[in-house]
């Protein structure tokens, strides 16, 4: 099997208040900002010791219940279906943080221990306080127009197979080594989504297992790997990259913790193109072939191309829904949909 090769491409010496965001963003690529956080508090906990991380984090617990997902040792870590693929292959639970950050500490040395990921969990609701350590000073105009959410991730060793999200992201390892392999979006047919009802975390994941693919049932997947790159993280680096890239992100030591950033520039009262897949699948993608090309040039003439470029043409007072849109455009074109999906 081909190895990816490629590696993401390095930022040395960035400060925090002049990394400029929306420049990386817009190149399209991902990149690392190397040592970006290694003067926060909790990487110089992580680095003296696993059980002085989480001592430190312990302090930080607000007293609500955390979920957390919970596999066995059988799957390795790895969060995701079971064989036949009628279910997760791990338990979704809800306690309290200090508990699990004991139950991480107590089975630090235990090669058997049974894997635990608490994943996207908000720091300022269930870790009051953390904040002001813990999170970088971007400066950057782009986050403070759009603030992104900013949420803490922790666990042994663990993979999160690859998926995609929705929104820009900067993901900031502070105790642990992290390895993220990522993907351009156009790779999706060659990783091989999983089913769409039932998922980890709310995202389609590959089914590709990266240890030891099977190949003659996913023979796409080496154009994959010859697209891919790796980003190896250490304590204090940050990984910017755009939305929809795939990613797997895989937790390499007994004990790690990353803070991470999600925003989009979109408007709040822009839809989401997701719900727009969902109504595609029943709207557009089991008509006959000569429609859906023809829907296809629409879609490219209304949707793809210049957002100006349908409208341009027309007298501005009659442009209506192919002028930019707003938040009085966007209930009223809210509320059509609801008509015609509830006739």
């Amino acid at each position: 099997m081909p190895a990816i090769t490629r590696r993401t491409r390095v930022i040395e010496g960035t400060d925090a208040r002049s990394v400029p965001v929306a420049d990386l963003i817009a190149d399209g690529r991902p990149a690392i900002l190397r040592g970006i956080a290694r003067d926060l508090p909790l990487v110089a906990a992580g680095l003296d010791s696993a059980e002085t991380a989480i001592a430190w984090l312990k302090q930080f617990d607000g007293g609500r219940p955390v979920t957390a997902y919970v596999g066995e040792p059988a799957i390795g870590g790895r969060f995701g279906y079971t064989q036949d693929c009628t279910a997760l292959n791990f338990a979704r639970e809800s306690g309290s943080l200090s508990g699990y950050l004991d139950q991480l500490l107590t089975s630090l040395d235990d090669p058997d221990a049974q894997a635990i990921y608490i994943g996207s969990t908000d720091i300022d609701l269930y870790l009051p306080g953390l904040r002001a350590q813990a999170v970088l000073p971007f400066g950057d105009p782009q986050l403070a127009a759009h603030p992104p959410l900013v949420s803490i991730w922790i666990g042994n060793r663990t993979t999160a197979s690859t998926h995609y999200d929705m929104s820009n992201n900067i993901a900031v390892t502070l105790v642990g080594h992290r390895r993220f392999t990522l993907f351009p979006p156009d790779q999706a047919a060659n990783l091989y989504p999983g089913p769409f009802d039932l998922t980890p975390a709310g995202q389609v994941i590959s089914m590709v297992d990266f240890d030891v693919p099977d190949l003659a049932r996913h023979p796409g997947f080496t154009e994959a790997l010859a697209a891919g790159e790796v980003a190896e993280m250490e304590p204090g680096d940050a990984l910017i990259y755009p939305a929809l890239w795939w990613h797997q992100v895989e937790a390499l030591d007994p004990f790690n913790a990353m803070i991470n950033y999600w925003w989009n520039t979109s408007p709040r009262f822009i839809d989401t193109p997701q719900n727009t897949l969902l109504h595609a699948m029943l709207s557009l993608r089991d008509r006959p072939e000569h429609e859906k090309a023809g829907w296809k040039a629409l879609f490219d003439y209304y949707i793809f191309g210049p957002a100006d470029r349908a409208g341009a043409h027309l007298p501005e007072h009659v442009r209506g829904n192919l002028a930019p849109i707003d938040e009085i455009k966007a209930r009223r074109l809210r509320a059509q949909l609801l008509n015609r999906l509830n006739r």
